[in-house]
């Protein structure tokens, strides 16, 4: 190492510890700027993770279409019930599984609020009747027993498949496979139980999976239960007719997706007249949420930024009176042989040790408020290294472009002058 620059950061330090108070005052800016940097990127890369997981765990290569009654016209007086009959029909779900080629899985989905018991255990259960290929599209870890089989559907057998936190409640205190429950008034026998899925997404993505599901053949859910639901209130009772709930299907290759999502759309939109339905395409969600990311980082980037401006002119400033004050020191150094460029080295030296200091200071204070959030607020947050190296990068190069001019400034002072300054 070049001793005398290892001498050139001492001095710099030392000179800077003298004025230690000042110095940390300085550095603020460059601490919250850099700070900001990094606490923000974790927030922002946790919270996007976390969005496009949910996405993914969809499927990038379905496209969902879903009944939906909320933009239905359906006025009504009080204490009058309703009998509203809307959303994907099972002739639906014959075009759209004949349209084109290159679905791999099709899958549609019947879906009830339903009381189960064993004995003295019940428990109320989101019940799926769903149509062959269902844990082809939604792949669970199979716990116990098997799932529905070709013989299930085509037979339209009274069989169902618990999730694991169903099957303890509903389950306990019993042998599990083999069982019969019931769902409703209507007796099903227990031949699997599989690994409940994570329920994060559910609410936000309409995930077709949650804890307390019951899976039964669709053919099965249809014949027992019909295509009519009731919804008692103390004031009316409505009444509503829809034969599927949900269809998926589920592309070869995700080069399909955008023209089979184009199909599936004027297809519904040829059958139905009014917005009974909705259509999510996860592939397109991912790709908005790719961009919505990267549109929230340049703005955090460019917020930070201008912190990091501020602080760079505070170093640029306290440099600049440093200058000043230091004008004799200047002199005494010229007149005993130090050349320009080893003053402008020196004060250059500072205003990296100010920066660097303040940046090291920044990207710990960068990586508490990211914990703190993920503490008490209970967000995901992930510190990205990226954010780090970029943070250290940013703080030495603003260290040189604002310690620039000063220390040009303090190398053009005349030796005599400087002597001779009080």
């Amino acid at each position: 190492m070049n001793w005398r620059l290892l001498e050139e950061i001492v001095t710099g330090f030392k000179t800077l510890w003298m004025h230690r108070f000042r110095s940390l005052l300085t550095i603020l800016g460059i601490v919250f700027g850099v700070g900001s940097v990094v606490a923000m990127l974790a927030i922002g890369e946790g919270a996007s993770e976390q969005t496009l997981a949910q996405i993914k765990e969809l499927g990038s290569t379905n496209i969902i279409v879903y009944s939906d009654d909320s933009s239905l016209s359906v006025s009504q007086g009080e204490g009058v019930a309703r009998f509203p009959i809307y959303g994907i029909s099972y002739l639906d779900a014959e075009r759209l599984k004949g349209s084109f080629e290159g679905i791999r899985d099709f899958v549609a989905i019947k879906i009830l609020k339903k009381k189960a018991r064993l004995g003295r255990n019940q428990m109320s259960l989101r019940m799926m009747g769903v149509s062959q290929g269902w844990f082809n599209v939604v792949t669970r870890e199979l716990v116990a027993g098997r799932t529905l089989n070709k013989e299930d559907h085509v037979e339209g057998r009274a069989v169902c498949v618990l999730t694991e936190f169903a099957a303890r409640q509903l389950l306990a205190g019993t042998s599990g496979i083999g069982e019969k429950i019931y769902i409703g008034d209507h007796l099903f026998e227990v031949i699997g139980i599989i690994a409940s899925g994570a329920n994060s997404a559910a609410s936000s993505m309409k995930s077709l999976d949650q804890m307390n599901d019951v899976y039964v053949p669709l053919e099965t859910a249809r014949m027992v239960y019909g295509d009519i639901y009731f919804d008692r209130s103390s004031s009316k009772m409505d009444r509503s007719m829809i034969e599927l709930h949900q269809v998926i299907l589920q592309m070869s290759d995700p080069v399909l997706v955008p023209s089979a999502a184009a199909v599936v759309r004027r297809t519904m939109e040829m059958e139905h007249q009014q917005q009974d339905y909705q259509i999510s395409v996860p592939l397109e969600l991912l790709k908005q949420a790719e961009q919505t990311k990267r549109t929230f980082n340049v703005v955090l980037g460019s917020i930070a930024g201008i912190s990091l401006l501020v602080g760079g002119i505070g170093i640029m400033n306290i440099m600049l009176a440093s200058v000043t004050e230091r004008t004799r020191e200047i002199g005494i150094r010229r007149a005993i042989g130090a050349s320009r460029q080893v003053v402008i080295r020196q004060f250059l030296i500072e205003a990296i040790i100010l920066t660097v200091t303040g940046g090291f200071i920044g990207i710990g204070f960068g990586i508490v408020v990211p914990l703190a959030v993920e503490v008490f607020a209970g967000m995901p947050t992930r510190v990205p290294l990226y954010s780090i190296v970029l943070s250290l990068g940013i703080s030495v190069l603003i260290g040189v472009l604002f310690g620039l001019y000063p220390a040009w400034k303090a190398s053009q002072l005349d030796p005599i002058r400087a002597l001779r300054h009080e």
